[in-house]
């Protein structure tokens, strides 16, 4: 696997109780997944953000068009 080199943010949610991610490089929703502990926050992160680099052409296309 490639490494990845993008900004991914964590940031603990009173309201969610729980650990949000989001990633300011990509355009849509401020958050893309949660955790319930930090480490399970970056395995999914690390997880959408493969997807999102997969999709992502895709993705902005149709929100461009």
């Amino acid at each position: 696997m490639n490494k990845l080199k993008y900004t991914i943010i964590i940031q603990w949610s009173e309201e969610d109780n729980c650990y949000l991610v989001g990633f300011p490089d990509f355009i849509g929703q401020k958050w893309r997944t949660h955790g319930d502990s930090y480490e399970e926050a970056i395995t999914n992160g690390v997880e959408v953000l493969e997807l999102s680099i997969e999709n992502y052409p895709k993705v902005y296309q149709d929100e461009v068009a």
